[in-house]
């Protein structure tokens, strides 16, 4: 009876101190989204307000508006920080990660420009409310269910695998308003089920790790990235189908 009671005990213990290393680690992971979002959002504000900025990568026109060289760079850019940070994660520093992260968020704040652009004022901060409540709401659900998630999780990736050549086909080849929208609204239905999945899988490295040597903080600011990831393709995908343009 004592040893069970030991053994009980000591599973308490470990139980608490995973709860604990989950929850540091989650703080870390949100902490960087914050913090990728505030820089997007601070670019992209700097940029449409400022003409000479706003030169340097849109040309407005009485026809429209056209990407000049450098904003197709900053269309594109961003993808290629991705692939280094997810791919370099081993091989390079953290510091070095600090930064293509930041630069990351930076330059992608400055792509999304054309969304200040194109829509309202006030439907940007309208649908960036309701991406907040609804990234929060699902975050939760992620962080506090019991469900296993992983194979959903698989099945929202290859969706969204498919939403990338459905939207390539669509823009190189078939120009469908219609197909657009749909594309749009599973789009939505995908980034909301990703949420929960990733949240809960980064509850679970946070549980299985001690979080604060250099090897923990990348995979925390990894964390970030994917989650930030996951609110800007929400936040665009319900701009697309709730904003009101100009």
């Amino acid at each position: 009876m004592e040893n069970q009671n030991q053994d009980y005990t000591y599973q308490n213990v470990v139980q608490i101190e995973d709860a604990d290393q989950s929850r540091k680690f989650i703080a870390s992971v949100f902490l960087w989204m914050f913090v990728a979002l505030g820089l997007s959002a601070a670019f992209a504000y700097v940029f449409s307000v400022t003409p000479s900025l706003l030169a340097l990568i849109f040309d407005i026109t009485p026809t429209g508006i056209h990407f000049t060289g450098l904003g197709l760079l900053a269309m594109f850019a961003p993808l290629v920080f991705v692939l280094i940070m997810r791919f370099g994660m081993n091989r390079i520093s953290y510091g070095v990660l600090t930064i293509l992260f930041i630069a990351y968020a930076a330059i992608t704040g400055i792509s999304l420009t054309i969304i200040l652009l194109y829509f309202t004022a006030s439907s940007v901060l309208g649908v960036f409310l309701t991406t907040s409540v609804v990234f929060g709401i699902m975050a939760i659900a992620g962080y506090t269910t019991n469900t296993d998630l992983t194979k959903f999780g698989s099945i929202l990736i290859m969706l969204l695998i498919g939403i990338i050549v459905a939207t390539l086909l669509n823009a190189l080849l078939l120009h469908d308003s219609g197909l657009a929208m749909l594309i749009n609204y599973i789009g939505v239905a995908v980034f909301v089920g990703l949420t929960a999945y990733h949240v809960q899988k980064l509850k679970r490295i946070g549980a299985g790790i001690e979080y604060g040597d250099a090897s923990t903080k990348k995979l925390a600011l990894m964390g970030g990235l994917t989650l930030y990831l996951d609110f800007i393709n929400l936040f665009i995908r319900l701009m697309l189908i709730f904003g009101r343009r100009r």
